[in-house]
């Protein structure tokens, strides 16, 4: 991932620098376990601990004529080391060192993408809580509803990404397992308790089985897992956009004093955040076809995986970790208009409240299907020709034999449309504990 859309913290995890001192970390690991099996000398365990050094540039210096990047770790590793080395990968294949590695990798992007999310709800519940009671209008197909309070919009976004936390756990649960069970997982030439103390050092779990890797099914579960989050990202995205358009305004990015909009044109202000969490939402589902892809290897393994992860672990959760931060900050100084939503919530001169006009005539004795007829007659000579839906409805003998006019103006009540809001609040938003 390009450095504009990378956070360092993240794109550290994916550092050669990192992703070595966990290789080293776990053929330590390992070594400690041989040798408290009687396996190695103690010495040479202690050697591995003590002076095992590697440097990036020379590892890809050697890979140049190895070909292959655990051979040229170890090569690097082995001249820090001395003849102790050649007790190190003892019984081991180049997939112990990868996926236990890959593993933990994904654990602390996980730790990190949990930090995001976290820092998205509170802004959510903050600005929810701020603007439970500001009624404004709701929408299907981009057209006037009903009426909602902005609270409540931001109260369901809050409960979307509630949900994505807890389905990264448990994908953070699911990938962060162990593998050293070498050539084909059988464990022939390394002893299982090996594995188990590597998995306790490293925070991971053993793997119950794998061939010469650790099954893809896991990993493509953790890159779906941040599709569904990318995707509760765009939706938030696109809902700021369009509030933004010029023609509803109902809430915006904030424009810096200095910022600018267009190169040609200086009055714009453009939801340019909101259109880059879009495209960088884009990138990161697309991440989930191609971990899918990755389940079905030959045999007990091929490599057609690896390119696929060396690109798509690092650019997936870089892109959404950047994503998430910049997600949280547009929450965080979002401009709302309560007046514009009024505004707009009065537009139609009460078509929203229609479905209460058709529940009250059916309910004082008219059929369904003839209060309907008659509430959107009213209803599509307001579109054409505009003015107030409930002095047409007064006006009509047909709907005042069944309901007065008093009765019908007090069908037009905002009140009665936000009466559940807290109920729903309560639902959504976890009771503060005390102390």
């Amino acid at each position: 991932m390009i450095p504009r859309y990378s956070r360092p913290e993240m794109a550290a995890i994916w550092s050669d620098a990192n992703r070595y001192r966990i290789w080293l970390a776990i053929e330590s690991h390992a070594c400690d376990a041989q040798a408290a099996l009687g396996v190695i000398p103690a010495e040479a365990a202690r050697a591995v601990r003590d002076r095992g050094r590697v440097d990036a540039t020379r590892i890809a210096a050697i890979e140049e004529t190895t070909r292959h990047d655990v051979i040229a770790f170890l090569t690097d590793l082995a001249a820090s080391i001395g003849d102790d080395a050649r007790f190190v990968h003892l019984g081991m294949t180049s997939s112990d060192v990868l996926d236990t590695c890959l593993a933990v990798q994904l654990t602390q992007a996980a730790d990190l993408l949990d930090g995001g999310l976290a820092r998205v709800l509170a802004a959510l519940e903050r600005r929810a809580r701020e603007h439970k009671d500001t009624v404004c209008v709701g929408r299907s197909h981009g057209i006037h509803a009903e009426p909602t309070t902005f609270g409540l919009k931001l109260a369901g976004h809050f409960a979307e990404f509630q949900r994505g936390r807890a389905r990264l756990a448990t994908a953070r649960a699911e990938v962060a397992t162990c593998k050293i069970s070498g050539a084909v997982g059988t464990f022939a030439n390394i002893d299982p308790r090996v594995e188990a103390h590597v998995a306790a050092a490293l925070g991971l779990t053993p793997e119950p089985f794998s061939t010469q890797i650790i099954p893809r099914d896991r990993h493509a579960m953790f890159f779906a897992t941040l599709a569904v989050i990318a995707g509760a990202v765009e939706r938030l995205a696109v809902e700021i956009r369009h509030l933004q358009r010029t023609e509803v305004r109902e809430a915006e990015e904030y424009f810096a004093p200095l910022q600018k909009g267009s190169s040609a044109m200086p009055h714009k202000r453009n939801p340019v955040l909101t259109e880059n969490l879009t495209g960088l939402a884009r990138l990161v589902r697309g991440a989930a076809g191609p971990a899918l892809e990755n389940v079905a290897l030959w045999h007990e393994r091929d490599i057609s995986h690896s390119a696929v992860e060396r690109v798509l672990a690092p650019d997936a959760t870089i892109a959404l970790d950047f994503a998430l931060h910049r997600l949280a900050g547009v929450v965080e100084n979002l401009v709302v208009y309560p007046e514009a939503m009024r505004r707009n919530l009065e537009q139609l001169g009460g078509l929203i409240f229609s479905q209460r006009v058709l529940l009250a005539l059916a309910a004082a004795g008219m059929s369904r299907e003839a209060a309907y007829t008659l509430v959107q007659k009213a209803a599509m000579a307001i579109w054409a020709e505009g003015g107030s839906f409930l002095a047409r409805l007064q006006a009509d003998g047909q709907v005042t034999a069944h309901l007065d006019a008093a009765a019908l103006a007090a069908l037009f009540d905002l009140g009665y449309h936000t009466r559940q809001v807290d109920t729903i609040f309560a639902r959504v938003f976890p009771a503060k504990r005390s102390g």
